[in-house]
């Protein structure tokens, strides 16, 4: 899979035609996977063309509060709102990788500051978006009669995505964003995990999150197929180019759970979520999820383009014909 303008321009437009609902743009300055010298897009620019290009998918991009001024990121989100008429989110992400921001020259914070600072963050951009003027002094940020305009089109404000495990991340999520996203985890740990953020957000008496969680998706005729694919895909041997950052990564996250290396190459533990096998076992998985309480599949797929139209055609579309 190449990282290029072309490629993910047709990723996109194919991805609305097959009955994708939103597609989530990653923020890595450096490729993570294929080693530091392969090529990685810039997230803000590609969301802003794929705005201009697209119809219908929502443009969740990732956002990391130290490689962006609230106040400079707010004005860009809501520009980049207004070209896609209102499909535009944030998906609000702690920066894991400490060589990444020394070559950026950005500062690296402890996993116990990241969260002081995202807080401040979410203040001053929730701030800048709702209000005619707005000043803001902090620890982190400090703003003096920011003014904003054109606000952004969604309303009350474009939707503010976040994940996390420790204790600080759920709080925080609860308190100040919209959605949870979640690690890949079978439907019956997602489903306690939702009960509990629900019962963080009632308490302070907010509208409820929306929930989704990660899945790593592979169908084909027999499990016995879908297996020995999976297998090829997480033999990080012979894709090992970028896997040195792995330690780095875990050094950077606190999980719940341990995770292997051939879980992070296909990332988020999707492969926890359970959705490789044949098309009806996927279906019936899906089933499983929104039963649970989860509102959004993030799904990756690898090769993308080839795996994601076998989805498509083999899950989305029959799963779409079932519903009255």
């Amino acid at each position: 899979m190449e990282a290029s303008w072309p490629y993910v321009r047709d990723l996109a437009l194919r991805s609305e035609e097959l009955g994708y609902d939103l597609t989530l743009v990653a923020e890595l300055n450096l490729n993570d996977i294929k080693g530091v010298r392969a090529p990685a897009l810039d997230a803000w620019s590609t969301a802003a063309a794929l705005a201009a290009v697209t119809r219908r998918l929502e443009l969740m991009v990732a956002v990391r509060p130290t490689f962006h001024l609230p106040t400079l990121l707010a004005k860009q989100a809501a520009n980049i709102d207004h070209i896609s008429r209102g499909r535009l989110t944030l998906n609000v992400v702690s920066s894991w990788w400490e060589e990444e921001a020394r070559m950026y020259d950005v500062s690296f914070d402890a996993h116990y500051e990241r969260y002081a600072r995202t807080s401040e963050w979410l203040d001053v951009v929730d701030g800048v978006w709702s209000n005619a003027s707005f000043s803001y002094s902090g620890r982190f940020y400090r703003s003096e009669n920011t003014v904003l305009e054109p606000k952004p089109v969604r309303r009350p404000r474009p939707t503010i995505y976040a994940g996390g495990e420790s204790e600080a991340a759920k709080s925080l999520i609860a308190a100040k964003c919209d959605a949870y996203l979640m690690h890949g985890d079978p439907p019956e740990r997602i489903a306690e995990k939702i009960r509990d953020m629900r019962s963080r957000r009632a308490a302070l008496r907010l509208p409820p999150l929306t929930f989704g969680v990660a899945g790593y998706a592979c169908v084909r005729d027999s499990a016995a197929e879908a297996a020995e694919e999976v297998r090829r895909i997480t033999d990080v041997r012979g894709h090992a180019a970028g896997f040195a950052n792995y330690q780095q990564w875990l050094a950077g996250t606190q999980l719940e759970r341990p995770m292997s290396i051939e879980e992070y190459s296909v990332s988020n533990r999707g492969l926890r979520a359970g959705l490789v096998g044949t098309p009806a076992t996927v279906r019936e998985q899906v089933a499983r999820f929104r039963a649970a309480g989860v509102d959004l599949l993030l799904l990756q797929f690898s090769p993308q383009r080839e795996e994601m139209e076998r989805f498509g055609q083999q899950v989305i579309r029959p799963l779409a014909l079932s519903v009255p």
